[in-house]
This record gives structure tokens, C-alpha cells and sequence, in this order.
């Protein structure tokens, strides 16, 4: 079974990029142009990870995944925040705001492999 990663992003070149990425391990990605439209998706389809573009148009990937984290049946869902302009103390803001973790932009696919790996292959062990 495929797991299946949600990934909130409005640029279409990280899209396209992360999208390829992933497709070509074996993940099925779902996506999201805008933080509302995020937390809508992430509570209908319940995927197994969310990627999450800070600097979303509407409500930032802050306020989205604090909404997540709020929802009955979405809370559990390992959310890592993306973002491109780095500052001292994002890293703490993001973890605050119910992020599980944080990438910096642009992504390494080694990294973001290893943050795959990290929350998703050990689950349940």
C-alpha cells in the first residue's frame, strides 16, 4: 500500500518538482493550492503525511496546521512545514503551531526522503 502524502503548495514548479519526486518512490500525492482548501482535503482524505508551504495564499501553513491539529481524526497526522525564507526562530514557531517538523526550501530530496522515512516507516515499530 502506497502511502499517501498531502502537500500544500500554491507554486507550481515546487508542485511539479515534489510531485515527481515522490510519484517515482511509490507515494501517491494529493494536492492543495491554498491553506483552507488544505485543511479541507487533509480532513476528507485523511493521508498518511501533509507538506505544508508556510506562505500559502488565504490562511498561511501556520493557521492551517493549527486547524488541523484541532480536528478531531486529523490531529494525528504528522505535518511538516516548508518554507523559503528561513528565520531565527521559525523552526520554534512552526513546532509551536503543531508542525511535527520543518524543511527549508529549496528541498533536498535527501532530506525530505529521510523526514518521509522518519515519520512514516516507523509508525508502528
Amino acid at each position: 500500500m502506497a502511502y499517501r502524502i498531502l502537500y500544500v503548495e500554491d507554486n507550481f514548479q515546487n508542485k511539479r518538482l515534489v510531485r515527481k519526486m515522490l510519484a517515482a518512490r511509490g507515494y501517491e500525492v494529493i494536492e492543495a493550492e491554498d491553506g483552507l482548501t488544505g485543511v479541507e482535503m487533509a480532513l476528507r482524505e485523511r493521508p498518511d503525511l501533509i507538506l505544508m508551504d508556510i506562505s500559502l495564499p488565504g490562511i498561511d501553513g501556520v493557521e492551517a496546521t493549527q486547524r488541523i491539529k484541532g480536528l478531531e481524526g486529523t490531529q494525528h497526522i504528522p505535518v511538516i512545514a516548508l518554507t523559503a525564507n528561513a528565520m531565527r526562530g521559525d523552526r520554534e514557531r512552526f513546532l509551536a503551531a503543531g508542525c511535527d517538523d520543518y524543511l527549508s526550501k529549496p528541498i533536498s530530496m535527501s532530506e525530505l526522503l529521510e523526514m518521509l522515512h522518519k515519520y512514516l516507516d516507523n509508525r508502528n515499530g
